[in-house]
């Protein structure tokens, strides 16, 4: 579903005074919205073909620092422009900003207009490339889990981050009366988002005190990726509109469950879901199980990009609901991927390693590229596993730290054949990036440990 505001009825709405700012942006690296605020008369007038931005918005870390090793641009080359292309496909209303409406762009290079190969979204529509070149298209769906807390962005950071209250004081997984209690941010952000035109499912608390989940409709990848970046825009904003502070961080107390991202994720022909076979076992068509195998054999490779800050690995603790080994199974919590629908033409594999704070279109993007990658080579489907996934020795293990993963990211020939050296070496810098900055940090767990007894 692409946004549901045609460029025709945004210059009506202009003319009339409804419609006065529009937002130009596009997902950066860590997939926060990065951009400007239009006047919609100067958008609607010549705006709405290009506009420009500096090329460091693809070469910076969560706190905009201008990180130095990127081939890509640097101090040495002046930092120049980008052009960001508004894609109209994807103009929406904004129903939770006054007289305001937004798309999406596409980042291309300023002299020859191409796209920009290590661009999140250029990096996605590539895969998407793959796909139809060979007639399929991807449907894929995000979860978005994350905790609502009592105090504000502001108070929370004025406090360093110290002594956070979640807004509710018990697990309140499926729990209705509670979550009838944060429905001053829930309601609004349900119904805000379907009007701009993301198809919102539901929302529930989940398996924590204050944390919340968010389902939309599974569609087209792209449009996938599009919606979940919007919805995660939205919930902070809208959290931060009633008072309280939304968190995407996976794992932010060592005593609570961490929030993930799963991913669920079918390819179909012509209208119909080509994972399904009624005359095969579970309903597994010999494509899907290729599929699947690719996505198994090649998930060390890619676990970056579901898990790309020190944070995320926090969260891959056994007994949590957030998966440490490589494997499937039919409807098991306990694995990295889990089989859903099987038997019906709603087969599909869900991948439950990735934590809240992925990107989406790079998670959705490496997914796409292993599961073609053992189309490709024909890859054999182990059979299932069973049980408590967490105490089987013998199934393999996503890489346990951002080291690890860094490692794994760089040795990846799929991701290579797939993307490019330049923009697996473009996502090796991030990582070793985050790692660096983090190795000079003294925790507070190093004071209060060793400052007397060592």
């Amino acid at each position: 579903m692409p946004g549901n505001l045609s460029f025709e009825k945004l210059k009506s709405q202009v003319a009339s005074g409804e419609i006065d700012t529009v937002i130009v942006a596009f997902p950066d690296m860590q997939g926060r919205l990065m951009g400007k605020r239009f006047h919609a008369a100067h958008f609607v007038d010549s705006a709405w073909e290009e506009t420009h931005c500096c090329n460091y918005l693809l070469a910076t870390d969560l706190e905009m620092f201008t990180v130095e090793g990127y081939a890509a641009t640097s101090w040495q080359s002046g930092y120049g422009d980008y052009v960001m292309k508004p894609d109209l496909s994807t103009l929406r209303p904004v129903p939770w900003l006054d007289g305001t409406a937004m798309v999406l762009c596409d980042v291309l290079d300023h002299h020859t207009h191409e796209e920009i190969s290590h661009s999140p979204r250029a990096m996605l529509k590539k895969q998407i490339a793959r796909l139809e070149a060979l007639g399929l298209s991807a449907m894929m769906a995000t979860e978005l889990e994350f905790f609502l807390f009592e105090n504000s962005f502001d108070d929370v950071r004025k406090s360093g981050f110290r002594d956070l209250k979640p807004i509710s004081g018990y697990n309140e997984d499926y729990h209705i009366l509670q979550t009838t209690k944060e429905e001053v941010v829930m309601r609004p952000l349900r119904n805000h988002l379907y009007a701009a035109g993301i198809p919102i499912e539901n929302s529930k608390g989940e398996a924590e005190a204050g944390q919340e989940e968010l389902n939309i409709r599974y569609g087209a990848a792209l449009d996938c990726a599009d919606h979940h970046t919007i919805a995660k825009h939205a919930t902070k904003e809208i959290a931060w509109q009633q008072g309280h502070a939304a968190t995407f961080l996976p794992k932010w107390h060592r005593d609570r469950v961490g929030s993930s991202s799963h991913v669920h994720q079918s390819l179909w022909k012509d209208g119909a879901n080509v994972f399904f076979d009624p005359d095969a076992e579970l309903g597994m068509s010999e494509l899907m199980r290729h599929y699947m195998a690719g996505l198994i054999r090649y998930a060390p490779e890619y676990t970056y990009f579901l898990a790309p800050y020190i944070n995320s690995y926090k969260r891959f603790q056994k007994g949590t609901f957030a998966p440490t080994k490589t494997v499937w199974s039919v409807d098991n919590r306990t694995a990295g991927f889990r089989l859903c629908g099987d038997g019906t033409k709603a087969v599909r594999v869900e991948c439950r390693i990735g934590g809240s704070d992925l990107n989406p279109y790079l998670a959705l993007a490496v997914q796409l590229a292993a599961g073609l990658k053992g189309i490709e080579e024909k890859l054999e489907l182990a059979p299932p596993s069973t049980g408590d996934i967490y105490a089987d020795k013998d199934a393999g293990e996503i890489p346990q730290t951002l080291r690890d993963a860094a490692v794994t990211l760089k040795g990846s020939k799929m991701l290579r054949d797939a993307f490019g050296d330049e923009v697996v070496a473009h996502y090796v810098r991030a990582a070793e990036w985050e790692q660096e900055e983090f190795d000079q940090v003294v925790t507070d767990y190093e004071i209060a440990r060793g400052f007397e007894r060592a």
